[in-house]
């Protein structure tokens, strides 16, 4: 009988020993739930605040209304503002457009203007060179381009424009690893008649060939 008994006290006390370490082992798991929630919770919001900082496309202007200026490239926005700037007040257009977002000059709006009768002189530069200045710190102040990108764009541009009935435009060349605008073979012999409805037209079908700065190169 005794060794019965202690037997049994014996798996009594297994018993309540057990039942402790379950309480005890339910709130820690609990807690530990909670903290790998936790974790998730932070995970996520670190990834949603990556992918808020990083948006999908520029936003056009800020809440004040103004101009935004893409990354890397807010001094050549703010040298070709000043050079429009200036084209409006002393070179003598005061329809002069905006520049584009990202900094480079509407060259279909440049055009169109400088293709109204007596308004070509001085559409690059300003009447008298007025914006000389201002046009070259532009230029000094463009973002670094590809220029083996930009001699392939120049390239199809000018073959679709041959395609479109512009037979004599001309490649553009390669020159110390820059590229160089095709278009007239002789700029200060003028062949091509850029005035013409058929340039004009072979012009609009063959635009989207160039990138964006390009447009007004060749």
């Amino acid at each position: 009988m005794n060794s019965t008994n202690r037997m049994n006290r014996r798996n009594a006390r297994v018993s309540v020993a057990a039942r402790m370490t379950a309480l005890v082992a339910v709130p820690v798991i609990a807690l530990c739930g909670a903290c790998g929630g936790g974790d998730d919770s932070a995970g996520a919001g670190k990834k949603g605040d990556a992918i808020a900082d990083v948006p999908d496309a520029p936003v056009p202007s800020t809440s004040k209304g103004e101009s935004a200026r893409p990354a890397g490239k807010s001094a050549f926005y703010d040298a070709q503002l000043k050079y429009v700037q200036c084209m409006r007040v002393k070179g003598g257009y005061k329809d002069f457009p905006d520049p584009k977002l990202s900094g480079y000059l509407d060259w279909a709006k440049v055009n169109a203007i400088g293709a109204q009768p007596g308004r070509n002189d001085g559409i690059k530069g300003g009447k008298n060179g007025a914006c000389v200045g201002e046009l070259q710190a532009a230029m000094n102040a463009e973002p670094k381009r590809d220029q083996q990108q930009a001699y392939e764009s120049m390239l199809a541009h000018a073959q679709c424009m041959r395609d479109n009935g512009v037979s004599k435009f001309a490649n553009p060349t390669m020159s110390g690893g820059n590229a160089q605008p095709g278009g007239d073979p002789d700029p200060t012999s003028r062949s091509i008649d850029t005035e013409s409805p058929s340039y004009k037209q072979a012009r609009k079908a063959c635009e989207s060939k160039l990138l964006d700065g390009l447009d007004g190169m060749q």
